[in-house]
């Protein structure tokens, strides 16, 4: 087609002259002054900087007139509803380019040539098969095999593809005919092929056989700003991570123009419980402790908010108190042996001596020992990071503190509950007990809010206790209305039933009222309510709960109650054996299993008697508020205490008579039937006792709040 008035190329753009095209179109977009447009990295001014982005506005305009008026009919389908001049470009580009003897994304892609595209789908087959005589012979046939791209939609050289089939000696096979720059050749998403070996397989050999041929591996960025190194701890490679972290350049991560990314590596190794990386890199960089990463999070906040694992059964918790570990000597290890990607020690030179207790654990993995050991260790890692991070915090001034997340993960540890972090970050920087959050409260009210005891217990020992006490938020609540607040955490799903539930909220509710001074009490919010107002009309639902709890448990077990009064009492009068028609005397007056079976009667017949009474006061309670304090509570443990007595003694009754009538001769049959006996105690205790041992720990153990300061 020949130029037309108006257009600024000999020809419009169609599928066979892009190359032209384009220097047309570039040199006049650069006569113009408008060629910056297109090819600029930076994001557009926005619209509320009004002097440049109307500046951009327009030359965008100009830019993407000149390309839609220099395009044909087909072309211009492509880009007509862009307002971007430089989307535009990139968009024809990737449409039209591809046609073009040029086409390769990279200068030093060697094109596979139209008559042997038969040979390479069979290499290409080879490879994902491991077939590894016939890789060798293909490339011994084409050595410049290794460096060309041979899958046409992800553009994935043969590396790549035996790296994600994961092919060891195949992987060795070609790293051994590349060089070291051909390793950093990228697939259609940017990912070289340790990248794509992390992602599909995570083989450590393969990862290794690479990163020996060129060094430069572990800290090359994909199109995602995303180290290898960083990839492998995201995706729980851990030891791949620890690998590619030991042959790293540090000097290079911790550059200034790195250090995002190195928090980042240090995010991800919290993340997955390799605090020794994390530890060894804060070691060699400080500043890194407060550096943003590439989400905006920094590794103080991460170390904040990490999930901790679950709580330890109560034999879990002996065993781990009970572990021996030298904390300075496995820090020791993780700054002299990490660097060098030498193995920790053997547990037997950290365990102690060969035969010792907690060896012989170790060895036989006694209890679950190994998984506790490494809880442990695991922790004293933390401690030690944790420490390390805190120094850092207090080289920051309030403008440094306040442009940091720190006082944000301050507020969300104290909301999750760990304890060890708020506890380290206030005494190594006591003004931010006196921080806000949004809503203008402070940690310990926070604390309060989530029902974390022991986070609140820190009050005791900061000097602004005072102040603190006497704060109030933007909703003119203060600490006593936090307390008054019902949000089910899963502090409170963790306590059985509404009625305890209840009554950790009455305990919450009293300790705070201990600690705040008088005028909270009567002061109102916006809401008008005071701190037992707004008590009171967060927990009617939990009360009216409670109140259905308690009478549905007392109801049950005043059935089961009842039924073992009737039962003793008529066995009292229907002795085994009957009486003496002489004396009118029991028959077994003289043996001695006979006085056990009156006895546990008796006890049976009276514990009962004692449990209906107790459950019969439970349903004809007020169920007032403080009820749920320690009234309540104290007759349901008295009631289920009796009932479970009376059901052991009944059995224990029960066996005495079968033990008389059955006598020395069928002593076997005695034996089966005490032995099933046991059965109905054994599972009230399961079914029942755990709650009996709550009500009491929650009653009359310790306070939950540790006033030491």
């Amino acid at each position: 087609m020949g130029r037309q008035l108006g257009f600024i190329v000999r020809e419009l753009l169609d599928k066979k002259n892009y190359l032209d095209w384009s220097v047309g179109v570039k040199t006049y977009l650069m006569g113009e002054d408008l060629w910056d447009i297109v090819e600029s990295m930076d994001e557009p001014p926005k619209p509320k900087d009004r002097h440049a982005f109307k500046y951009w506005r327009s030359k965008n305009a100009s830019a993407l007139h000149a390309i839609q008026i220099s395009c044909n009919t087909d072309a211009f389908s492509k880009i007509r509803d862009m307002t971007s001049a430089k989307k535009a470009w990139d968009t024809l580009e990737e449409e039209f380019n591809s046609e073009s003897e040029s086409e390769s994304e990279d200068d030093d892609e060697v094109k596979i040539p139209n008559d042997q595209y038969q040979q390479y789908e069979r290499f290409h087959k080879a490879l994902q098969d491991g077939d590894r005589n016939a890789t060798k012979e293909f490339i011994t046939q084409y050595p410049d095999a290794v460096r060309k791209k041979i899958t046409t939609r992800t553009r994935m050289t043969a590396l790549h593809v035996a790296a994600t089939a994961g092919h060891t000696e195949i992987v060795e096979t070609l790293v051994e005919k590349m060089s070291p720059e051909d390793l950093e050749m990228e697939d259609s998403s940017g990912n070289i092929a340790l990248t794509a070996a992390i992602i599909y397989n995570a083989d450590f050999k393969i990862a290794e056989c690479m990163v020996k041929k060129n060094k430069k591996l572990p800290t090359m960025l994909d199109q995602e700003e995303t180290m290898p190194v960083v990839l492998a701890f995201r995706y729980c490679h851990t030891e791949m991570g620890r690998y590619l972290y030991s042959v790293a350049s540090v000097e290079d991560l911790i550059l200034p123009d790195n250090l995002k990314h190195a928090a980042e590596l240090i995010d991800q190794a919290i993340i997955t419980k390799c605090h020794d990386v994390a530890l060894h890199l804060l070691q060699l960089c400080p500043l890194l402790a407060t550096t943003f990463d590439l989400s905006e999070n920094t590794p103080v906040y991460t170390l904040a908010v990490y999930p901790r694992g679950r709580p330890l059964k109560f034999w879990q918790k002996w065993i781990y108190e009970s572990i021996v570990i030298d904390g300075d000597r496995v820090i020791k290890e993780i700054y002299t042996k990490l660097s060098t990607n030498t193995k920790m020690n053997s547990d037997t030179e950290l365990h102690g001596e060969v035969w010792s207790l907690q060896s012989v654990a170790m060895h036989f993995d006694i209890l679950g020992f190994k998984k506790i050991y490494k809880m442990k260790s695991v922790h004293i890692q933390y401690s030690a990071l944790l420490r390390q991070m805190c120094e850092e915090t207090k080289k920051l001034n309030k403008t440094q503190i306040s442009r940091s997340d720190t006082i944000a993960a301050l507020f969300d540890a104290a909301e999750e509950g760990h304890f060890e972090f708020v506890e380290s970050i206030l005494k190594s920087n006591p003004d931010l007990a006196e921080s806000y959050d949004e809503s203008s409260r402070n940690v310990f009210m926070v604390a309060i809010q989530y029902r974390q005891a022991k986070i609140f217990s820190l009050i005791h020992g900061v000097g602004s206790k005072l102040s603190a006490t006497n704060h109030v938020d933007n909703d003119r609540n203060n600490m006593l209305h936090m307390a008054g607040l019902f949000l089910p955490p899963p502090q409170l799903d963790r306590i059985s039933g509404a009625a305890l539930q209840m009554q950790s909220e009455l305990q919450w509710f009293k300790e705070v009222e201990s600690v705040v001074p008088p005028w909270t009490h009567g002061h109102t919010n916006n809401e008008a309510l005071t701190p037992r107002q707004l008590f009171t009309r967060e927990h009617k639902q939990l009360l009216s709960a409670g109140e259905k709890w308690m009478k549905e448990t007392a109801t049950s077990c005043t059935v089961v109650g009842a039924l073992i009064v009737t039962i003793m009492f008529a066995a009292t009068f229907t002795l085994p054996g009957g009486n003496d028609e002489k004396t009118g005397y029991p028959k077994f007056l003289d043996d001695k299993t006979f006085i056990l079976f009156i006895i546990s009667d008796a006890i049976s017949l009276f514990s009962s008697t004692t449990s209906v009474l107790m459950f019969l006061g439970i349903l004809t309670s007020t169920y007032a508020k403080d009820d749920f304090l320690k009234s309540l509570p104290k007759k349901l443990m008295i009631g289920l205490g009796t009932l479970f007595l009376s059901i052991a003694a009944m059995m224990i009754s029960f066996c005495a008579a079968v033990s008389m009538m059955l006598g020395d001769n069928n002593s076997w049959v005695a034996f089966l039937i005490i032995s099933l006996s046991s059965i109905p105690v054994t599972l009230f205790v399961l079914m029942q006792f755990p709650l009996l041992i709550e009500i009491y720990l929650s009653t009359y153990q310790p306070s939950i709040f540790d006033r030491k300061p």
